[in-house]
């Protein structure tokens, strides 16, 4: 497979961790971390933990994260990139957030005192069609009856890319540069005038396609054919279900008695399609 692109696809495995994965790169992950984190927290530091949780039993599941991350004041960090949807897809946040916190147990007397996790999830889909406006950010934690935070040290961060629609001239803030960087970079071929920041000039020399060794070259077109693999099996299914959808509301507005020409406007069906039904 011939590389055309000039930049990495951040969305692949490998182009991922590259950009964020690696002690050299460290700094790119904190600029991030810190547009994308709630205000009060800012984070100077950071190392990289192992990324595979055990459970405390051989018979317990284990968890995998994307990268994994403890904070100088020992605050925790997953950040996983997301390219489907999938099933219980917030039950798997919540699962895999509840490793950070076992594994905070300390032996003997112990007064149960935790540091901060926080669940980052970028995701190349949205969890919320049925919003009226579609949100970038979602910020998500634990509330009483009264939408009073009960619990602030557990926090789920959630970043819509699909939502995020503002061109180059747009950008208001560095949270916006990086939204947009995630989201072109692989479709451009030169560095946007609003990206001249060090930390951008930084990762776009890291994405550069042409500077990466043979072996390297190997594994991102590996990942790269996995990450379209995927997308086109997802873009698929979700083409066969608006048809079937459509052919749904077909029906129910035939039997409804609706005129064949305004079955056509809705569903996007042909005469002969409605007629066959």
């Amino acid at each position: 497979m011939a590389l055309q692109d000039k930049y990495i696809n951040p969305f692949t495995d490998f182009g991922f961790k590259k950009l964020f994965g690696s002690e050299p790169n460290k700094d790119l992950l904190i600029d991030f971390l810190n547009q994308v984190l709630p205000g009060k927290h800012r984070i100077k530091d950071l190392t990289y933990a192992r990324t595979e949780q055990l459970g405390n039993s051989e018979t317990d599941r284990k968890a995998i994260f994307d990268l994994y991350c403890i904070g100088e004041n020992g605050e925790r960090f997953i950040v996983e990139m997301q390219k489907a949807k999938q099933n219980f897809f917030k039950d798997r946040s919540v699962y895999y957030s509840s490793f950070p916190i076992q594994e905070q147990a300390k032996k003997g007397d112990w007064n149960y005192q935790l540091a901060a996790v926080y669940m980052v999830g970028i995701l190349d889909f949205t969890f919320s069609e049925d919003e009226v406006e579609l949100e970038v950010r979602h910020e998500v934690q634990l509330k009483d009856h009264k939408c009073r935070v009960f619990y602030d040290k557990l926090t789920y961060i959630y970043l819509e890319m699909p939502n995020f629609s503002k061109a180059e001239g747009d950008l208001q803030n560095n949270f916006d540069k990086w939204m947009y960087v995630l989201q072109q970079l692989p479709y451009l071929q030169n560095r946007p005038l609003a990206l001249q920041d060090r930390v951008f000039q930084k990762l776009f020399e890291a994405a550069e396609i042409a500077k990466f060794t043979p072996d390297e070259k190997i594994k991102y077109e590996e990942s790269l054919k996995y990450y379209r693999d995927l997308k086109n099996v997802v873009d698929t299914s979700f083409d066969e279900g608006k048809a079937e959808r459509s052919v749904e509301i077909a029906r129910q507005m035939k039997s409804e008695g609706e005129p064949i020409e305004k079955i056509v406007r809705f569903t996007g069906l042909s005469t002969e399609e409605i007629k066959n039904l």
